[in-house]
């Protein structure tokens, strides 16, 4: 599974990450300039990223950027090495399986380890904008809890179900260099590829020279 923080955390309630969902995400997007997407091959996606160690104005314009660049590739949730920038941070406008739409920034995510109880995998498929065009089965618990910061450095912790658990696993497994390709088996990993291969990006990527 994905990191995991083995220091004592700090008990702490769940944001309510879906009050002015809209007017927020709208907010950050008309701030931002859309950037194009790394992908698959690009060394910034196949290492662990640095620490978000300054919460200023440069870690919000970027956040702005990343909610835009986000928008314009249709996506759910965008790691900061996606558009080329080596920072742990992830955004996210993602719906549940009960339709409620989320919209956040965390920074320094850590994926907080499931007891047995609540490992309930979903087998659901899965694509990334970094690997576009591709999708495949991939097998996750359904429920999801991370740990961070939010942009103000403030400590944060954030809960999904479902489809958004799947995307607050995704996005995090970013910022440590791992791909939900790389969880594949070498036979479905090969034909994500393929799939990728084979199309054209619906949105501007960064080509691996």
């Amino acid at each position: 599974m994905a990191q995991q923080d083995t220091e004592q955390q700090v008990d702490m309630e769940f944001i309510d990450d879906t009050v002015d969902a809209e007017e927020r995400e709208r907010a950050h997007r008309e701030r931002g300039t859309s950037r194009p997407i790394t992908v698959v091959g690009n060394p910034v996606l196949h290492q662990e990223c640095k620490d978000v160690t300054e919460f200023d104005e440069a870690l919000a314009a970027l956040i702005d950027d990343m909610f835009a660049s986000q928008r314009t590739a249709e996506g759910v949730g965008l790691a900061a090495n996606q558009i080329g920038v080596d920072l742990k941070v992830f955004v996210y406008d993602c719906m549940d399986d009960e339709g409620v739409r989320h919209v956040g920034a965390v920074c320094n995510p850590v994926l907080e380890e499931l007891p047995a109880e609540r490992r309930l995998l979903d087998d659901s498929n899965e694509g990334c904008l970094s690997v576009p065009g591709a999708y495949a089965s991939l097998a996750r618990p359904d429920y999801a809890v991370v740990r961070g910061q939010d942009a103000s450095g403030k400590p944060i912790a954030v809960q999904g179900t479902g489809y958004f658990a799947r995307c607050l696993q995704h996005e995090t497994d970013h910022l440590y260099g791992q791909l939900y390709i790389d969880r594949l088996s070498k036979r479905d990993r090969k034909d994500a590829l393929r799939q990728m291969a084979e199309g054209t990006p619906r949105y501007p990527v960064v080509a691996n020279d």
